[in-house]
């Protein structure tokens, strides 16, 4: 299946990426298409025939738990609507706690590195399996960026690749920019996971922007690309010619002209790098399908226990797990937070502009406090709603507009002090 050249489909770009020049296909988070009412501007590209693949961020496959069924079928969906060739998740877990662990439920808002060992891999072969026998059309799966690093890892992140990909049959989507962010982060070399994974299995590449700071990459997806991670793009291509490559910008949107300028210095860096091509991949073959054994519920508490405790460790304020890197996770529990904040202000902008200057300083202290345990739309009502408890903000113009703004969402009634003494003894009963 050839794509070609494509770029990230977002809704703030959506008029420049139907006016750009030479796109074959476009990507678009899987989330944000509602079934019901297919964006304008990806019916028009859909009617020109371009192709439209739909990208999830929510499954979690490399979690403890099996996908959720809801989760698939949503995905499902989306894939019908578009009527994609494939769909996208990535190899991340992106909640943990619940039930197996009988702790509270946590969720990351965030794609978070699966450990690499034979628990882990067992977990997310089963995980995987379970969800392409629910999707209509082949799955790709996605290497993502990471700030930390587990202990006791037992295979590189080429022979986790590998390995997933031989015993699953599923394609790889793999992100130059992320092998480049693991490259700073954790000392992984992005030409020996090339020579380790199965190149022939690649479905198309991502490449995006980040920034550096204080010797930590950032994949932050706001930011030109660079050229060390076109250098990684580059070592791909002199392996294989892969089906497709897709610019990816989440924020901070350039220019038409800038977007434009950057799809062309990806094809002259795949035009370059093809005459240098070290050898021909063979085609991809997915692997037979056969019913291997499911990993006892042990594997799965176990793998639930250690994830449930990174992430209390990242957005709870938990000890530190045994092994990690006290100041990475410190990081790593600030960008969260920060970028909590950041999407919160996207959805409901009317928060910043009611608290003005003090939105941002507010959201970190409350984040601090409460995890996130749904999405982040649950997220920015939890916020308003932790303000007009403590009686904030103080100006009372402001106050009064954030209280109509919660129960045009929220309720009919704003939240009084009581709430938070009711919410903390039912805690203390459920557990949750």
């Amino acid at each position: 299946m050839e794509l070609g050249i494509g770029i990230g489909w977002r809704p703030e770009i959506a008029d420049a990426v139907e006016a750009l020049p030479g796109i074959d296909w476009v990507e678009a988070v899987a989330e944000n298409i509602c079934t019901g009412h297919l964006p304008d501007s990806l019916v028009r590209l859909r009617e020109r025939g371009v192709t439209v693949v739909p990208h999830g961020v929510s499954l979690g496959l490399g979690g403890a738990d099996r996908p959720d069924a809801g989760r698939l079928a949503d995905l499902a969906a989306r894939a019908e609507l578009l009527s994609a060739p494939l769909v996208t998740e990535h190899i991340a877990f992106v909640r943990a706690g619940g039930p197996r662990t009988s702790s509270p439920g946590l969720e990351a808002g965030h794609l978070l590195p699966v450990p690499r060992t034979r628990d882990a891999l067992d977990v997310l072969c089963e995980n995987v399996r379970i969800a392409q026998d629910s999707l209509p059309v082949p799955l790709a799966l996605e290497n993502i960026a990471a700030l930390i690093s587990w202990p006791g890892e037992e295979l590189t992140e080429g022979q986790f690749l590998a390995e997933l990909v031989e015993r699953t049959g599923v394609r790889l989507l793999i992100d130059v920019a992320n092998l480049h962010t693991n490259h700073v982060n954790r000392g992984e070399d992005p030409a020996t996971a090339l020579d380790e994974l199965p190149v022939e299995a690649i479905a198309y590449v991502h490449v995006a922007g980040g920034v550096e700071k204080d010797g930590v990459w950032h994949d932050t997806h706001a930011h030109p690309v660079t050229a060390p991670v076109l250098d990684v793009l580059a070592e791909l291509r002199s392996r294989v010619d892969p089906p497709g490559v897709l610019l990816e910008r989440d924020d901070d949107f350039p220019p038409a002209g800038e977007l434009a300028g950057e799809l062309d210095t990806i094809r002259a860096t795949l035009d370059r790098s093809a005459a240098h091509m070290t050898r021909s991949a063979p085609g991809f073959r997915p692997a037979a399908r056969t019913v291997a054994s499911a990993p006892p519920d042990a594997t799965r508490d176990r793998l639930a226990a250690a994830q449930a405790a990174l992430l209390s460790a990242l957005v709870a304020g938990g000890p530190v797990p045994q092994g990690f890197d006290r100041r990475r996770l410190g990081i790593q529990s600030r960008a969260l937070a920060a970028k909590r904040a950041g999407v919160v202000a996207k959805l409901a902008p009317e928060l910043p502009e009611i608290l003005g200057a003090g939105y941002r300083d507010a959201f970190l202290a409350y984040a601090t406090a409460r995890p996130m345990s749904a999405g982040y739309r649950r997220d920015a009502l939890d916020f308003a709603e932790e303000l007009l408890i403590a009686g904030r903000p103080a100006d009372d113009s402001a106050r009064r507009r954030l209280t109509h703004w919660w129960q045009d969402r929220a309720g009919a009634r704003p939240p009084r002090r009581t709430t938070r003494f009711v919410r903390a003894a039912r805690a203390a009963l459920t557990g949750r």
